[in-house]
């Protein structure tokens, strides 16, 4: 046996990155056959109809033009006040819940996740979410020594599954004192689905109901990475005015991130902001989760939040940059409808698609289907239960005709 120089907790880990790995053979491939030959539908960036990644120009002339010191100096560990403010706002737009709302800075939304799951949950506990989930939650928790559990995100009738999620959250209630629930909505990565206002409904009277036993607490977790590309800016925004006056024993934590709003992927920015109606657990918020910054990664980098600052404070920049934002929202909505209306067409079956960066086609053979579609020219992601379509990625000319290409190799494959 190989031996190995990591602590207990540490060995065995291995991961492969699948997303990664296919954007790379489309990458490589594109660069012999030439990029109009091959379509791309693996990662989570926007491309532009020339097949280019984009940098919204707003965002671009902001941050190439700040003073010398914003490159290079320290931010504060919980980040910049001006940022911090600028989050607030621009997250939650018209509908900022009634509460007291701390925000601390975070390595993407990646890092609000981490920090929730390190700061919410016990060693051994379970973490909840939907079945249609990204991938790094899984990891999160595994890393931090916690499980993470789903429940069933689609009925029969393609809506929410309340009924299975009640169930889930039920059982882990019944085992240990805080409960966790991620939301990945709107826009979920994979499937582009969003729960309803009247969904949200239902979950905060049940998870009212639940802390009244006095037992638990919840910690009700949302993942807004695709917000901005899941429907009219102020619509899409209207659930979190229901995280107003919730019981003591409820934390909403948002989980904000600057990599596709303001198309700076690499830049690794982002905000938790907790939101209670007592002001002395906003406050524990903001410092347990600082130290947890300090503890991890210390501090982001500063001139991309201060290139969000100045935007989201200039009424100038914020409306210039927001219509250059809802072009290409609209551009990839168009994309997935052209995809979802082929699909219609020829009997392909989608998962729901509400807004956000991807679609899902559901089956159990996703291996198979990816690699048959790559000797095509074709880069889509396999998940566990089903093949996940880049439409933030993929042009128009490429979308038209891709959903029966997808049809025809599923069907030889016998998997329809």
């Amino acid at each position: 046996m190989t031996m190995s120089m990591a602590a207990s907790q540490a060995r065995g880990k291995k991961s492969k990155d699948c997303i990664f790995a296919l954007n790379s053979r489309a990458q490589e491939e594109a660069k012999v056959l030439g990029k109009d030959k091959v379509i791309n539908g693996t990662l989570g960036s926007i491309m532009d109809e020339n097949g280019d990644i984009v940098f919204l120009k707003t965002v671009e002339q902001e941050y190439l033009n700040l003073p010398r010191n914003e490159y290079v100096a320290y931010a504060p560990i919980a980040g910049l006040p001006e940022y911090l403010d600028a989050v607030v706002k621009e997250c939650f737009g018209e509908s900022k819940p009634d509460a007291f709302i701390e925000a601390v800075a975070t390595a993407g939304g990646t890092g609000g996740i981490h920090h929730l799951v390190h700061n919410y949950t016990d060693p051994g506990d379970t973490v909840l979410t939907a079945d249609w989930y990204w991938g790094a939650y899984n990891q999160i928790c595994n890393d931090n020594h916690r499980y993470l559990k789903t429940y069933r995100l689609f009925d029969e009738q393609r809506q929410f599954n309340f009924a299975s999620f009640k169930e889930e959250t039920d059982a882990i209630a019944a085992s240990q004192e805080n409960v966790v629930l991620i939301f990945n909505t709107p826009g979920n990565n994979p499937t582009g689905f969003s729960l309803t206002d009247e969904d949200w409904d239902k979950v905060i009277e049940y998870v009212k109901e639940l802390v009244k036993n006095g037992k638990n607490k919840v910690i009700i977790a949302c993942d807004v990475a695709y917000i901005d590309y899941s429907g009219e800016k102020q619509t899409v925004r209207r659930f979190f005015k229901k995280f107003s006056h919730l019981p003591k024993e409820i934390l909403a934590v948002v989980c904000y991130s600057l990599s596709k709003g303001f198309t700076m992927y690499g830049q690794r920015v982002g905000a938790m902001l907790g939101v209670s109606s007592e002001e002395e657990i906003a406050k524990e918020f903001k410092e347990v989760n600082s130290i947890t910054s300090r503890a991890t990664w210390s501090n982001i980098c500063r001139p991309a939040m201060r290139t969000m600052a100045n935007i989201v404070n200039d009424p100038a920049k914020l409306a210039a940059y927001e219509a250059e934002r809802n072009e290409y929202c609209e551009l990839i909505q168009e994309r997935a409808r052209i995809f979802a209306e082929e699909a219609d067409q020829v009997g392909l079956p989608c998962l729901p698609y509400c807004g956000g960066f991807f679609l899902t086609i559901p089956t159990e053979n996703s291996m198979d289907i990816v690699e048959a579609l790559a000797k095509q020219h074709i880069y889509v992601v396999p998940l566990g239960h089903g093949v996940r379509v880049a439409a933030c990625s993929i042009t128009k000319a490429k979308m038209k005709g891709l959903a029966t290409t997808i049809y025809n190799t599923m069907k030889e494959l016998g998997s329809l």
